[in-house]
């Protein structure tokens, strides 16, 4: 059983940053892929990036060169470093955890948090 617990989500102006960070429980973190998911009002949810336990990254095209995933194992956290937002990157994200290497597809994670929420302001 792993627990997942958002934070680091907020109001920023575009072309802001903001880090979100994912504290996970559990001893087995370390085998884990972690993925960051978001979903915005009235739309369906998306993957943004994620991070084999090997350290491998995946990112969204929409995100890519904008964002970086990263982990601490040490610490049981994982981080999404957001620059130069947007207005739409506007969404509840959340933060998952899957037994297989370095998915996109949100059905393949087991463990989810209950997110944070980013705001973009024009």
């Amino acid at each position: 059983q792993v627990q997942l617990v958002e934070s680091g989500g907020g109001l920023v102006q575009a072309g802001g940053s903001l880090r979100l960070s994912c504290a996970a429980s559990g001893r087995t973190f370390s085998s884990y892929t972690m993925g960051w998911f978001r979903q915005a009002p009235g739309k369906e949810r998306e993957f943004v990036a994620a991070i084999s336990w090997r350290g491998n990254t995946y990112y969204a095209d929409s995100v890519k060169g904008r964002s970086t995933t990263s982990r601490d194992n040490a610490a049981n956290t994982v981080y999404l470093q957001m620059n130069s937002l947007k207005p739409e990157d506007t969404a509840l994200y959340y933060c998952a955890a899957s037994s297989r290497r370095g998915t996109k597809y949100s059905d393949d994670y087991d463990y989810w948090g209950q997110g944070t929420q980013v705001t973009v302001s024009s």
